[in-house]
């Protein structure tokens, strides 16, 4: 079912959630992503009622949207100007609440998934994309993870480890677009870090503020992604730029290395270049090799591969790209970069495309259909 179909239903699509009730802007934005997943979906698994379909994902999208409206509406009463450096106040009940929704009762990741959705308010969707698994798969584990602490007492907080994971993902979801989510996540870790002397905490908040601090730079004015190498530095924070680097400094003097100081350390390097030529990919792929050691992450070795092509060759990030399971996100996008740089523009082109299909967002799709049209402008001059 090709794609000019899919968004002829687009206007009837719009009106049922409008007439539900949806306002007309989020009706538009639900209805977008309901094409975006229909474009994933629908060539192996064309339904019955197309419009029906639509319909109905659009429908679980906005009401996904207005709840996690709801929660940010929720954070924003608690944070009324992003974080400065230097200490915090007191540890306030979010955090408190964290950590008791970090059970022991609880494995870490039903932990995780607990904590963010009953406290940080993101939704079902955000959460299994962050874990790379299905969406019901998610709502199953959210939901066990409610039954089971539902008659226990919440007297037993949970450990470190669960709430920096907790807190991680929450920024991660607020840098790629809620500006909200990553202060908060910033002001609940800099509390952390004021209540705890653990390296890892450290490593965490000056993780954030490095990533943070690119933040101006990461859209361009119609909204598209700038990807790393092309951003204007000059737009980068220094101030926070410096105290990530203090604080990460700090803690790697401890000598307890984790893999919140490993991810600190590479994004340091991103950020010590003074332009993207100058980048340090030679120490970029030793930190990623301590990082792969500590977690054995499959996203981590996804990156490594990025940064060996920029060390060693763009041939040499193919092989190691090679080793990887190709069903990975982000591993066509990966593959067509390596190409393109390697000087193979057609098959680049295509995997672009290929990639802007399996793409998890909007913005995401359209800067790699771009890159994809780009590529094919070079081809046919």
């Amino acid at each position: 079912m090709n794609e000019a179909l899919i968004r002829g239903l687009t206007p009837s699509v719009l009106g049922v959630l409008v007439r539900r009730g949806a306002d007309f802007a989020a009706a538009e934005d639900a209805v977008q992503d309901a094409l975006v997943e229909a474009v994933r979906v629908w060539p192996a698994d064309p339904p019955r009622d197309p419009k029906g379909w639509l319909v109905t994902v659009a429908w679980r999208r906005f009401l996904d949207a207005a709840r996690a409206d709801a929660a940010r509406r929720r954070r924003e009463d608690l944070v009324e100007e992003e974080p400065g450096p230097g200490t915090a106040s007191a540890v306030d009940d979010t955090l408190q609440l964290y950590f008791l929704c970090a059970h022991p009762s609880l494995t870490p990741s039903s932990a995780v998934a607990l904590t963010l959705r009953a406290v940080g308010g993101l939704t079902t969707r955000q959460i299994a994309q962050a874990y790379l698994v299905p969406e019901a798969t998610m709502a199953q584990r959210v939901s066990r993870a409610k039954r089971t602490v539902s008659a226990v007492r919440f007297d037993e907080p949970g450990d470190v480890a669960t709430v920096l994971r907790v807190l991680y993902l929450v920024f991660n979801e607020g840098y790629s677009g809620d500006v909200d989510l990553a202060v908060e996540a910033i002001r609940l870790t800099r509390q952390l870090a004021v209540a705890i002397e653990h390296p890892e905490v450290a490593g965490l908040l000056a993780l954030m503020l490095l990533h943070h601090a690119r933040r101006p730079s990461r859209t361009a004015p119609d909204g598209g992604l700038v990807p790393l190498a092309e951003q204007d530095r000059s737009r980068w924070d220094t101030r926070s730029i410096a105290e990530g680097v203090e604080i990460l400094q700090a803690a790697l003097a401890r000598d307890r290395l984790g893999e919140f100081q490993a991810q600190a350390a590479i994004a340091a390097l991103h950020a010590d270049a003074p332009t993207a030529d100058e980048t340090d990919w030679v120490q970029i792929v030793d930190w990623y090799d301590e990082l792969a050691r500590l977690t054995d992450n499959p996203i981590v070795w996804l990156n490594r591969a990025v940064a060996v092509g920029e060390a060693d060759g763009p041939r040499a990030g193919l092989a190691a790209l090679a080793a990887l399971d190709d069903t990975l996100p982000r591993h066509t996008a990966v593959a067509a970069y390596l190409h393109e740089r390697d000087g193979d523009l057609a098959t680049a082109a295509r995997l672009y495309v290929e990639a802007a299909q399996k793409a998890p967002n909007l913005a995401e799709r359209d800067h790699l259909t771009r890159q994809a049209a780009r590529l094919n402008a070079r081809r046919h001059r």
